[in-house]
């Protein structure tokens, strides 16, 4: 049995805690126009209930809902569709559904549309929940021990600075949200710069650097270390440009953190696998892994988001075997849906001989691997690529016991920030401290090579031999769009298509409204 995060059901709708609730048979009730957790959070039981509210937000950024929203796993969309890497299948089911990605695809995004209503959702509500463990510890009412005292803050200072950086990823000035809001009729928030978020971010990654445990034991796997807090710390710097600042915390990582890539297998491809294997997860090369958990026979894929009225589960599943999973509807097996297919742009990046080809994308003829049910040739018939997603599948991933019976939802982790990026930022750093070029640069990307069985790199740009690695390395994970917002590479990459605006999503329309005015629209949208 695999150690997970496990939630507590009760706790995971404590958003915001209203005193009337805990209080009905008291006359001193709190007016119902504020909103409060005083009192409510005791001993530390309550304490990681609330903590883990605040990462399931993270894995609710795939959610699946027939309610609310009405999210059809909205993520992968705004990180995949938009991309070079992935393109959307045309013989694919439900168009109607299909439709919102198909849009990202073509890169047109309006303000109306519900991926990132979703996201913004899902973020905030992340942000809610950490500052009210913040709030909570920090009230004095509480059973903790000094020593617990730091590290919950500290945690919670993590998962603050991750969604508020997601946030700047995705909108580039979006609210900074310190504190739990308290008046119900005033919870709009202004747009903030740069310069605010970057510091808060930074000093909140700081923080948790600092107060975080170096490790955690096999029943609390997947929370947050000083070190998850640290590389975090580095990948906000590159973003931020600071090549110095991003060269100190990512050099630390790499010299005294406790992370190695995958590295002891004969045949490199099964390196490379063995960061998506399911009976690997929390690994040596996970810095920063998204908990799945199962098994549960009564699972249901339309209710992976804590925000649906059903009861929810400790540990939900992941969509990703429902919308990767080759299409159905073109005859694949397994009743997937095959949403998402690798392009040709991204077949040609690798070069011959790289193991991670085979190991990312199913070509026709590959032995294709469904779930545990069967193993078929794949067919260039199921995908309008003639390919398709082999990452977290394969044989490895060929068991029973990584999904649900009803075979619609996998309890694979999601890797966010694997190992193998870390080398890959560091390297950028170095690189573009030394305007473009630096041998120390290359070493780290050279490891990356290695461990794979590839060559060190002969291309004299250093900086487009960081970037190709990046790409074949981290495909189909959460990075590829935001590394060419970031480069300024969409002009290049999709010529008249790309708009200069594109370099951040528009915000959701909604919260505009909601705002009554104090946030403000990116240009362009």
């Amino acid at each position: 049995m695999k150690s997970k995060i496990f939630i507590k059901p009760y706790l995971l709708t404590l958003i915001f805690i209203i005193a009337s609730v805990f209080s009905c048979n008291k006359l001193d009730l709190q007016p119902l126009d504020r909103l409060t957790s005083e009192t409510y959070y005791k001993t530390s039981a309550d304490f990681d209930g609330a903590m883990f509210a605040s990462y399931s937000s993270i894995q609710d950024l795939w959610g699946t809902s027939t309610e609310n929203l009405n999210e059809r796993g909205e993520f992968w969309g705004i990180t995949l569709a938009t991309t070079d890497d992935v393109t959307i299948n045309a013989k694919a089911g439900d168009q109607g559904d299909l439709a919102k990605s198909n849009d990202l695809d073509n890169l047109f995004f309006r303000a109306s549309d519900l991926p990132f209503a979703s996201a913004y959702s899902q973020i905030y509500e992340g942000i809610a929940r950490a500052n009210i463990v913040i709030e909570a510890v920090g009230n004095g009412k509480n059973e903790l021990t000094p020593a617990q005292q730091k590290s919950y803050i500290a945690e919670a200072k993590f998962l603050r600075a991750f969604f508020h950086f997601l946030a700047v990823q995705m909108w580039g000035t979006p609210p900074l949200i310190l504190e739990v809001k308290k008046d119900i009729n005033d919870l709009g928030a202004p747009n903030a710069t740069k310069d605010a978020l970057y510091a808060a971010i930074l000093k909140d990654l700081n923080d948790a650097y600092t107060d975080l445990p170096a490790s955690w034991d096999a029943a609390n796997l997947g929370r947050a270390s000083k070190w998850t807090a640290r590389a975090f710390e580095g990948k906000v710097n590159v973003w931020k440009k600071d090549w110095n600042a991003a060269i100190v915390s990512l050099k630390d990582v790499v010299t005294n953190g406790p992370f190695s890539l995958f590295n002891a297998n004969t045949n490199k491809q099964d390196n490379y696998e063995d960061a998506f294997d399911f009976k690997k997860e929390n690994g040596s090369e996970s810095v920063f892994e998204i908990q799945y958990g199962g098994p549960f026979s009564d699972d249901n894929l339309w209710v992976f988001d804590d925000t649906h009225s059903e009861n929810f589960k400790a540990s939900q599943g992941t969509g990703r075997v429902w919308y990767w999973d080759a299409s159905s509807d073109a005859g694949a097996p397994g009743g997937g849906l095959g949403w998402y297919v690798p392009t040709q742009s991204l077949l040609n990046e690798y070069e011959a001989g790289d193991p991670r080809l085979a190991a990312n994308i199913y070509k026709a003829g590959d032995t294709y691997y469904n779930k545990a049910e069967s193993v078929v040739p794949f067919s260039a018939a199921w995908s309008s690529t003639g390919m398709g997603i082999k990452k977290y599948f394969g044989p490895r991933n060929a068991i029973g016991a990584a999904y649900a019976p009803h075979g619609q939802a996998g309890y694979n982790n999601e890797r966010w920030l694997r190992y193998s990026d870390v080398l890959l930022l560091y390297a950028e750093a170095l690189i573009e401290k030394g305007g473009g070029s630096s041998p120390e640069g290359m070493t780290y990307v050279n490891q990356v090579r290695a461990r794979v069985g590839m060559p060190a790199s002969i291309n004299p740009d250093h900086r487009a031999a960081m970037r190709h690695e990046r790409r074949v390395e981290l495909a189909f994970e959460p990075h590829r769009w935001f590394d060419i917002t970031r480069w300024g590479i969409g002009p290049a990459l999709f010529g008249a298509s790309w708009k200069p605006h594109y370099t951040v999503f528009p915000f959701p329309q909604t919260e505009i409204d909601r705002s009554a005015g104090k946030l403000t629209q990116n240009t362009g949208y």
